[in-house]
């Protein structure tokens, strides 16, 4: 039996197991790691539902004869050759919104994390330690919160840090002054060399662009307070890592929480020999509530597509268009 939809990541949640009532459906948690075996696997299908670990690249496309639909169990895109899947007429659907509270909170802990040396004090009492003078830290309430990108996560970080009494600014070159991102959440848009002089905590939410790749770098870091903490739970390559490494290790920055690493799995670096570095495995959106509604709602849009209906969440447009033109408009503009 030809199959219908091909999982190539560790994916699993009831709205899946309905989708295997409906549909011949094969999950191989690990096919993302074989682009040989993920091209014969693809060939065929009609549907691909992936995270963020699998390369859906043009070529990969090029092989997939009828292939209607492309589901991004999650926000980011950059895994996914978006234009030349529109070119295919391949539908591509994500989860905008299903895992930003997640996100944004793990953001908070992070920066309380920080702020309050967690990780070490925990550290040290566990191997026999109570020396509470190493771990003087210091409140969020009153310093200021420097956001890059006020988009949904950036949104939700921004409305927790004013309740716990921070001032807001933000940098976003999309955002206009009188949007409902700045007018709720009471921040001061500024330039981002304003922001990096003046927050004592900054906290990146940016998509991974052409523009905003290794947008961090040592320069960058260097007009940040020597008290200041970066965070960064958007994606890895947005950071250039040696450079972090650098303004640590120069204590031009006084701490880091990555929970995204420029390489995934990462490589070995200095950053994990750092006291003041925390680090996580991309787990923002690893709750059992974000899982279930980012995985329910892109099983619901792929079989919707595979029933012959609109998806919901697309990112191009709602129907595939494999027997139109080739140079087909977008129903959505392209992030």
């Amino acid at each position: 039996m030809t199959t219908d939809i091909v999982v190539a990541e560790n994916i699993n949640a009831p709205a899946l197991d309905e989708l295997k009532t409906v549909f011949k459906v094969i999950v191989d948690p690990n096919l993302w790691k074989s682009p040989e075996k993920l091209l014969a696997m693809v060939a065929d299908c009609r549907a691909l539902i992936v995270r963020n670990q699998t390369r859906v690249s043009a070529d990969l496309l090029s092989g997939a004869k009828r292939l209607e639909v492309i589901g991004r169990a999650g926000t980011g895109l950059d895994n996914i050759d978006v234009p030349a899947a529109s070119v295919a007429g391949i539908v591509v659907v994500n989860t905008p919104d299903q895992n930003s509270m997640s996100a944004a909170e793990l953001t908070l802990a992070m920066m309380l994390a920080l702020a309050r040396k967690l990780p070490q004090a925990d550290r040290n009492v566990r191997g026999g330690g109570w020396d509470r003078q190493r771990f003087v830290g210091t409140e969020l309430y009153g310093k200021t919160m420097g956001i890059v990108g006020l988009g949904r996560i950036g949104v939700l970080v921004a409305l927790r840090a004013r309740a716990m009494g921070m001032h807001i600014i933000a940098h976003d070159a999309y955002v206009s002054p009188d949007s409902v991102a700045v007018t709720e959440t009471h921040a001061r848009l500024v330039e981002l060399d304003v922001l990096l002089g003046e927050a004592d905590f900054v906290s990146c939410h940016v998509p991974l662009t052409a523009q905003t790749a290794h947008l961090f770098n040592y320069e960058l870091f260097k007009k940040m307070k020597p008290t200041a903490f970066f965070l960064n739970l958007a994606r890895g390559e947005v950071v250039a890592e040696q450079d972090l490494i650098r303004a640590l290790e120069e204590k031009r920055i006084a701490g880091a929480a990555m929970d995204v690493r420029e390489q995934e799995p990462p490589a070995a670096s200095g950053l994990s020999a750092m006291e003041n570095v925390i680090l996580t495995p991309h787990i923002a959106a690893f709750t059992r509530e974000a899982q279930d509604r980012v995985v329910t709602s892109v099983c619901r849009d792929v079989g919707l597509v595979l029933s012959g209906g609109k998806a919901g969440n697309f990112v191009n447009f709602s129907k595939p268009r494999r027997n139109e033109n080739k140079t087909v408009a977008s129903e959505r503009i392209l992030i």
